[in-house]
């Protein structure tokens, strides 16, 4: 069951998924999209992690002013504070928390969780990088242009194109300098899944890859042929069963449930 409701000042507010009725709910995922995108824009993906007995929330894209990031990461973390307590049922949040987040969304979760006044208590259990944004992470000419520089799945091209809530052009915005710095700064101690897709044009792969072996406890995943909105592409099956798998292994303490004892291929 999905529910979507607008905030006063929001353009989408959020969006809920939950988890099947008679099934114990295995954890809480709050999704951050990037720029332009509204809720609606994961809700293939918020309804496969609730089918795996995941409650999802997913909310409106953070709202950065360059000018006064530590002022804007704090409203963020005092949102995504917010919509971790709504999740909650009779027994209170379920365990554990992870954060899914794209493009600006999680470079904005990459800075908030590398601030070193950041509540212990507010941090999430576990975040998911995807499609973090380069410095060069600009996208020109029209929509065509754009959803070019997203995706080649066309179920999702056709989400974006005739979604009312989607800001078009917004890819064309260059990201905040000072996002970026702090983005790409470290200091996420908590385990961390970088996804990036290696056709994504607003990618810096090495940039990536340096964050990633900087964290004390991050996977990086290459996603062949995906474009920018990797959680998104036509790869989007692989990349879910790719966070669920992380999901189950957090639960698992980080050791894979998994293990490839012999493989022909």
């Amino acid at each position: 069951m999905t529910e979507n409701t607008e905030q006063p000042g929001e353009a989408a507010g959020h969006a809920d998924h939950h988890a099947p009725d008679g099934i114990r709910t295995r954890g809480t995922v709050v999704v951050v999209p990037g720029r332009g995108e509204s809720p609606a824009t994961y809700a293939r993906l918020g309804r496969r992690l609730a089918a795996d007995a995941y409650r999802v929330r997913v909310v409106d894209t953070p709202d950065i002013d360059p000018d006064d990031l530590s002022g804007s990461l704090a409203r963020f973390g005092a949102r995504l504070a917010d919509a971790v307590a709504a999740t909650a049922s009779g027994d209170g949040v379920v365990q554990p928390v992870v954060l899914v987040a794209a493009d600006t969304g999680a470079a904005a979760v990459a800075a908030l969780l590398s601030r070193t006044d950041l509540a212990a208590a507010r941090l999430p259990r576990a975040v998911v990088l995807a499609g973090l944004p380069g410095r060069a992470a600009a996208a020109g000419g029209g929509w065509e242009d754009e959803l070019d520089v997203r995706t080649s799945c066309p179920v999702h091209r056709d989400t974006l194109t005739h979604d009312p809530l989607v800001r078009r052009g917004r890819l064309a915005a260059p990201v905040p300098e000072a996002l970026l710095a702090a983005a790409y700064g470290g200091g996420i101690a908590v385990p961390a899944l970088l996804l990036i897709g290696d056709a994504d044009p607003l990618a810096d792969r090495d940039a990536v890859a340096h964050l990633a072996k900087s964290l004390p406890r991050a996977r990086l995943a290459v996603v062949r042929g995906a474009h920018h909105d990797v959680l998104n592409d036509v790869q989007h099956r692989s990349v879910a069963a790719e966070t669920v798998t992380f999901l189950e292994t957090l639960r698992n303490d980080l050791v894979p449930v998994i293990a490839v004892e012999s493989s022909g291929w």
